[in-house]
């Protein structure tokens, strides 16, 4: 796909409340590994390569292991998933389907169940706003590193 609009280069002021999120978010008191988990699993649902390409390499970078990235589309499958990132997985897959799924009470039952209300919000959070960003980064077109080093050649 070709980039239709650079999007921080005309905008730059309009994703300053999408980046205080992603700050507060950092301190929210949840473990980037699960961040980093989270915001990948959405970002393939959403077929966002730029942002799978980012997390990949941000997870990659704070020690996630190559089997847990590469099987996380099969989480529901593999042992190599915690409860409570089990739980904090089926609500991300959930809110990013949410018009055929919507949000499941067995789906909340096993969020709360492994995180206090004020986690449960910052997951919540987390979620909403790599939706959010996929959305803006297939909308325009954002070419993922690897395409921009492969035009650049």
């Amino acid at each position: 796909m070709t980039q239709r609009l650079d999007q921080f280069a005309v905008a730059a002021d309009l994703f300053k409340p999408m980046m205080a999120m992603e700050a507060t978010l950092k301190d929210s008191g949840l473990d980037h590994s699960l961040i980093e988990l989270i915001k990948l699993r959405v970002s393939q649902i959403n077929g966002c390569a730029f942002c799978i390409h980012m997390h990949t390499h941000d997870a990659r970078k704070n020690g996630e292991t190559e089997d847990r990235m590469h099987l996380l589309p099969a989480w529901r499958e593999s042992t190599l998933y915690s409860a409570r990132e089990r739980a904090a997985l089926a609500w991300a897959e959930a809110l990013t389907r949410i018009e055929t799924a919507g949000a499941p009470d067995a789906d909340y039952q096993a969020l709360a169940q492994h995180f206090t209300p004020h986690a449960q919000v910052a997951v919540t959070l987390a979620i909403t706003t790599i939706n959010a960003w996929n959305r803006i980064a297939i909308a325009f077109g954002t070419p993922h590193p690897a395409t921009q080093e492969a035009n650049a050649a």
